[in-house]
């Protein structure tokens, strides 16, 4: 008989509209693994970890109360919330009856979230009492958590999804103001996850602590994914480094989920100090991460290894370093860092096997090995569009790829190298070659002291000029003349730029709600001149 992996694999009708409800119809155990979260789920405490049986349960009741209020098929309710209960719950509850969750991070500034939901036209909003009070004309439909008081008997059958549906709304991470509205469907956001059902399962992936951004596309990934896997994972409501450290220890989990912001907050502690054993992979998706906090996160934990005497396990944990988006639907790259590893540089790596990626110029056209442009991504993860935004929908596709915004070029090998976001650099296809992230890669390469950094580049007097912001470890001497250093790191085109290195405290760089640094606004401030 097949594996229960190999029958959803196999399955024509699973999607990421239907898994909870599929892996039970293909004979899950109900005793198995379920979901946990770090807060109370109606009558269970926080952490609890819900059985299968129990999370089905959970969601029957929502499921029940949302056809109570009359919520069923292409509704959009959009979620508002900041515990990752009330989000997942409620995106599996919306999802059973056929409406469309659109899901919004908990730290969106009011008067963006109410001009967001504005523009989804939504049928209601699901909004918990701290967000409630913000919304001042959204349709309020109730509190993620009332839905709990549903009758699980009453709730309707599942959903039948075809695998063009519309299943999700996330929002991209709104660097320049209100985000795009992400749409993906029954097929796209499990494309990936399907296949990775046929393939062997990685290290890492039977106990995993999500420390995802809880409204994001990669955390319904991920939810998805555990379920089919029949894995365990607890999920944050938080992404803040100090919780998810103090959760390592507590929890033990063998896999850690994040972006890169939450890498480089445990790259600022001394995690030889902390318990870290249970650690076997690290996985980022988002932006790549730098290659200090690399270092510091695979130098702990410990990883088996298969030799001639046999497994064994040895220190160090491995980290699966990549490039992903929301459009994107899933990691379309992967490489795997280990404490040998030497290929850094922000490499990405090469394209998973259901993906395809290219260098474009502004025409469209592929581009040579070694030769930097656009990044074109074509997988049957992408995305179908901005939900009621046809504008950008077609604005970022290109001779048939997707355009992922990042500039990039790849090597003779295949493996591929990122170098910035498009509206952070200047590097047109003539004249000079500034790249930020590149620039902010090499900086902490050459200064250990540096714990983060930020480097902008704007265009002032018919010239371009670059600010450095150098976030200083708590024993590095702010005062020191790293001018020199800093200029010779990252090359003599972008210091011939270089206006201004300061030092800067971490709560004075703009972030978005997932943690991006805001460069627009940082190039905005500075436009007059450097701020005092």
């Amino acid at each position: 008989m097949k594996s229960l992996r190999a029958r959803l694999a196999a399955d024509p009708a699973i999607g990421a509209g239907n898994v909870l409800a599929t892996v039970i119809a293909h004979g899950a155990d109900l005793n198995g693994p379920g979901l946990t979260f770090d807060t109370a789920v109606d009558d269970y405490p926080a952490e609890h970890p819900l059985t299968l049986g129990e999370l089905d349960d959970r969601v029957q009741a929502r499921t029940s109360w949302l056809r109570d209020q009359g919520i069923g098929r292409r509704d959009v309710v959009a979620i508002w919330a900041t515990d990752a209960a009330d989000i997942v719950l409620s995106f599996l509850a919306l999802t059973r009856v056929g409406a469309i969750p659109a899901l919004l991070n908990g730290k969106m500034a009011p008067a963006i979230a109410e001009e967001y939901i504005r523009r989804l036209r939504v049928t209601g909003v699901l909004a918990d009492a701290a967000h409630r009070e913000l919304l001042q004309e959204a349709p309020i439909l109730g509190e993620p958590k009332e839905l709990g008081t549903g009758d699980p008997a009453k709730a309707p059958a599942q959903y039948r999804h075809h695998q063009d549906d519309p299943i999700v709304i996330t929002h991209t991470s709104g660097t320049t103001g209100v985000p795009k509205a992400v749409l993906h469907t029954h097929k796209t956001l499990y494309a990936a996850l399907k296949h990775l059902l046929t393939m062997p399962q990685s290290q890492g992936t039977d106990r995993i602590l999500n420390a995802l951004p809880i409204p994001h596309t990669a955390t319904i990934l991920m939810v998805n994914q555990v379920l089919g896997n029949r894995a365990e994972m607890l999920l944050l409501s938080s992404q803040d480094a100090s919780v998810v450290l103090a959760q390592i220890e507590r929890w033990k989990p063998h896999g850690v989920y994040g972006f890169a912001v939450t890498w480089a907050g445990l790259a600022r502690e001394d995690l030889a100090a902390h318990e870290m054993d249970s650690v076997r992979m690290w996985f980022n998706t988002g932006d790549c991460a730098h290659e200090p906090h690399i270092r510091k996160l695979v130098a702990v934990g410990t990883r088996e290894t298969v030799g001639r005497g046999g497994r064994t396990t040895i220190r160090g944990s491995h980290f699966v370093d990549g490039l992903g988006s929301s459009e994107m639907g899933h990691n379309g790259f992967h490489i795997t860092h280990t404490i040998d590893s030497d290929h850094y540089g922000r490499c990405i790596g090469k394209p998973y096997q259901f993906a395809e990626a290219t260098v474009l110029d502004a025409n469209g056209e592929e581009l040579p090995v070694g030769k930097v442009g656009l990044l074109g991504f074509r997988s049957p993860t992408v995305s179908p569009g901005y939900w009621n935004d046809s504008v950008n929908t077609y604005k970022f596709r290109l001779n048939g790829w997707f355009l992922t915004g990042d500039l990039v070029y790849r090597d003779d090998t295949g493996h591929f190298f990122h170098l910035d976001r498009v509206p952070d650099a200047v590097a047109g296809f003539d004249g000079p070659q500034l790249y930020t992230s590149m620039s902010e890669e090499r900086i902490l390469a050459a200064l250990p002291e540096v714990q983060d950094c930020t480097v902008i580049i704007v265009a002032e007097d018919g010239r371009f000029v670059t600010d450095v912001m150098l976030e200083l470890a708590a024993d590095a001497d702010p005062t020191a003349d790293r001018d020199a250093q800093v200029r010779e790191a990252v090359g003599e085109e972008v210091a011939a730029t270089i206006r201004n290195i300061s030092v800067v405290a971490e709560d004075e760089v703009p972030v978005t709600v997932t943690g991006k640094v805001r460069k627009v606004a940082l190039r905005q401030d500075r436009l007059s001149g450097v701020p005092s």
